[in-house]
């Protein structure tokens, strides 16, 4: 039988690689459930983080360790109180918050959102919550050659996307558009966003999603990657797909 701290260094070597194993994790958190008292706060940080990251929402799970890790959290380090703020914030359940690292901060600043925006809580203390947000704006503005063209193809069908939009929230989405006097938000996700080739999303896109529909009010697709890559260079149908995405499958060619 293994250890604790065995199963959770498990699913976060699992959830680090990006490797779906739907079997093993549930019973791991089967197995965890029942042992919860056992586990120390960098155990539960990682196991909790592990299926968040996978986006494998299993309330249940979650709860069960929620009073745990309440009992712990003077021993959970600032890296481990960030995974725990953001993976409550994923599965939408409820807890705790800390002080943080760029990408710890990132998760915290989602973790605020969720708490203020979503569930009308108090957040994070004024000074923190500005160092969030500064993090989470500032980070690095990278198009890929798969964005470019989805962009040229949307400019094509007569649309005028602007890109990398900032929203209110902090987030910023790849492109924006307006189609029928109504404001479209347009994410061209990349394999990043997807657990393994089985296309099920990471926690972090799964809660951007929900957040920025709940909280700036803007409709979100997505156009996932193996979805554009089959078209190839076949720009009509890259065309159409778009058209029929935005419900715009009556528009014709410029």
């Amino acid at each position: 039988r293994f250890e604790p701290q065995a199963l959770s260094n498990t699913v976060w070597a699992y959830a680090t690689a990006r490797v779906s194993h739907p079997r093993l994790f549930h019973k791991v958190a089967k197995d965890t459930m029942q042992r919860k008292e056992d586990f120390n706060s960098q155990g539960i940080a990682n196991l909790l983080w592990a299926y968040a990251t996978m986006g494998i929402i299993d309330k249940q799970l979650f709860s069960s360790f929620a009073l745990t890790a309440a009992k712990l959290i003077d021993s959970f380090n600032n890296q481990g109180l960030a995974n725990i703020a953001w993976v409550y914030a994923v599965a939408d359940c409820a807890e705790k918050k800390g002080g943080f690292e760029n990408e710890a901060l990132r998760q915290v600043h989602q973790w605020h959102l969720w708490q203020t925006k979503e569930k009308s809580r108090a957040g994070l203390p004024g000074e923190l919550q500005d160092r969030c947000y500064n993090i989470i704006i500032s980070q690095d503005l990278q198009s890929s050659r798969l964005q470019d063209d989805v962009i040229a193809q949307l400019s094509s069908i007569g649309l005028e996307p602007r890109e990398e939009v900032l929203l209110d929230s902090g987030y910023r989405i790849d492109a924006v558009v307006e189609v029928n006097g109504k404001t479209i938000g347009m994410e061209v996700d990349g394999p990043s966003h997807f657990i393994g080739k089985g296309g099920s999303s990471t926690g972090s896109t799964i809660l951007k999603r929900r957040q920025v529909s709940s909280i700036d009010g803007i409709e979100l697709v997505s156009v996932p990657y193996w979805e554009w890559d089959r078209f190839g260079s076949d720009v009509v149908k890259k065309q159409e797909y778009l058209r029929k995405l935005l419900g715009l499958s009556n528009i014709n060619n410029n």
